[in-house]
């Protein structure tokens, strides 16, 4: 046998015997842990079994004075004596049985014992203490019912001594409170005779009555003034204040009758009649809430009253603003209405502009007609002003729409009318223009006129006469006057600055030749440019003789041509 065989064998032998160690430890664990259960249940039945239900049973037999209470006392002896005899010692058994499974090691067995056991000790418990209670509530009757009418009869003085200081707050309700406290005296009588008897059924039934009738006199006793004086006092006055109001504001003209005023005071009466019988029978069940909704209601008419005063002050505002502003825009839109053939005749107007306006025309007659019908419910009286109101608003709004699109298509012919003066205005200028060009060239008397002038000259001359074509046309295409106006202007303008400079460059020339002429005898090089300068302003080659002139004087006086710039500057 080789050394890994041996090592092989004695790690298997040392985990043979770890797991047969581990085994015995487990086995020994889960004894002690079922004994400890079954100590633990032990235990608990020796528990139940020691609730005194027996030494409470003797505290009842000398007390008992009737056949209720000795009916009682057997059943629960009868009920003792199957817990004590029967029941207990079967848990005992069965405690015995657990005992003998875990000797055996029957622990599958044991678990299913201990899990009925433990009910069954559950059950014994429930059942044990139950009695014990049913028996206490006798045993104890005395001591706690006597402390419970002590308390009572507390609470009972104090609201009857309230009661009795103000019997004048309790008005026809009197007899009824005091009928209730003669029957709640009456029952403390009885609570005595009860206990006198030890008739501890009819004891508990007394102090219950006792403590519902006092609790509920409390209530009477507290709330009955305040419901008088809401029923008797304050909402008739309530009611004469809006009657009174409602009076008023009729003969100012204000409609109420949405109000259903008279309908609800009617209802309201009943009501209250009806609250008051409930009163009387001391039945307060939601008679202050229903007063209080009743009060609320009446109160809540007067925030209705201010808001139809504060509604017609509004109105009224808003109603003769909207009527003036009615009659600024129907007198608008008839003239532009009456006049929309002869615009559309005169201009080239825009389909849609046409359109808007005939619209505007269908809206304002709806708006004038759904005046008319606000108007006639105001001289009827039969819509509230805060209706009115918010109809008014409407139709001033309805209103300014209309108008803005009105102002709109009113400053797009605005513009075409604008635009058609502005081009009468401008042919007068551009006129004026042209005629000073022509009086200026012929004021000069120059030798010859460049064919440019002419031909500017016949431009100018054409696009004025397209302007006048324009405006004589009908419709006015006011796009194109525009474009023929613009054109004709700047035809005219650069006609004008043509001339200018012509003029300006020709009478430089004509200067720059005369201020030669002094150097002509000594210089003959400058004789000969301005004999050749001369020959080219004949020509009317002005610029040319002016650069020529210029060069030659040039040779002799350096600044010159600086000198007669600044001359001819402006």
């Amino acid at each position: 046998m080789n050394k890994n065989m041996i090592i092989i064998i004695s790690i298997s032998f040392a985990l043979l015997l770890f797991l047969i160690i581990s085994l015995i430890v487990f086995k020994k664990k889960k004894l002690k842990r079922y004994k400890n259960m079954l100590d633990q249940l032990d235990l608990s039945k020796n528990l139940v079994s020691s609730i005194p239900i027996t030494l409470e049973l003797s505290k009842v037999e000398p007390i008992i004075k009737n056949e209720d209470l000795e009916s009682r006392y057997k059943l629960w002896e009868d009920r003792n004596d199957v817990l004590k005899n029967e029941r207990i010692p079967k848990i005992d058994d069965m405690l015995i049985e657990i005992d003998t499974f875990i000797e055996k090691k029957d622990f599958e067995n044991c678990d299913y014992r201990i899990a009925k056991t433990e009910l069954e000790i559950y059950k014994v418990r429930e059942s044990s203490e139950q009695l014990l209670s049913e028996i206490k509530e006798i045993t104890l009757s005395d001591e706690k019912y006597r402390s419970i009418v002590t308390k009572l009869k507390t609470k009972y003085r104090k609201l009857n001594t309230e009661y009795q200081e103000h019997t004048n707050l309790y008005d026809d309700v009197q007899d009824a409170i005091g009928l209730q406290l003669e029957n709640i005296e009456k029952n403390f009588l009885g609570f005595e005779s009860a206990m006198e008897n030890n008739e501890y059924t009819e004891v508990v039934h007394i102090v219950k009555a006792l403590d519902a009738m006092i609790e509920h006199m409390e209530i009477v006793v507290k709330e009955t003034p305040d419901l008088i004086l809401m029923a008797k006092e304050l909402i008739p006055k309530r009611i004469k204040e809006v009657k009174d109001v409602v009076l008023e504001m009729e003969e100012d003209g204000y409609p109420l009758e949405y109000l259903n005023i008279d309908y609800n005071v009617e209802e309201s009466t009943n009501n209250i009649n009806k609250i008051v019988d409930k009163i009387k029978v001391l039945n307060l069940e939601d008679c202050m809430f229903e007063l209080k909704t009743i009060l609320d209601y009446f109160d809540s008419l007067f925030i209705d009253f201010e808001k139809e005063r504060l509604s017609r002050k509004v109105y009224e505002e808003a109603e003769k603003d909207f009527s003036s502003k009615l009659r600024k825009t129907e007198k608008i839109v008839n003239e532009v209405f009456n006049q929309l053939d002869n615009i559309k005749n005169n201009y080239d107007m825009k389909e849609e502009d046409y359109n808007s306006i005939q619209e505007t025309k269908k809206v304002l007659i709806v708006i004038q007609d759904d005046y008319k019908k606000l108007l006639a419910k105001l001289d009827a009286h039969s819509t509230p002003y805060s209706v009115l109101h918010k109809e008014i608003e409407e139709l001033t709004v309805r209103l300014k729409n209309m108008s803005d699109s009105l102002d709109n298509t009113l400053n797009s012919l605005g513009h075409m009318y604008d635009d058609e003066q502005r081009a009468r205005e401008q042919l007068v200028e551009i006129e004026e223009f042209l005629q000073n060009s022509k009086k200026r060239i012929h004021s000069y008397k120059l030798p010859i006129i460049s064919e440019e002038y002419f031909v500017q000259l016949s431009e100018a001359n054409e696009a004025i006469k397209e302007v006048v074509k324009e405006l004589e046309k009908k419709p006015i295409v006011i796009e194109t006057l525009n474009i023929r106006v613009d054109t004709a202007r700047d035809l005219v303008l650069k006609l004008y600055s043509t001339t200018d400079q012509m003029i300006k460059t020709a009478q430089m020339a004509e200067g720059a030749i005369v201020y030669g002429n002094r150097f002509r005898s000594s210089y003959s090089e400058i004789n000969n440019g301005l004999k050749e300068s001369e020959k080219l302003f004949f020509k009317g080659n002005y610029k040319k003789s002016f650069d020529l002139a210029v060069k030659s004087i040039s040779i002799v006086d350096k600044g010159f041509y600086q000198r007669l710039v600044e001359t001819y500057k402006n």
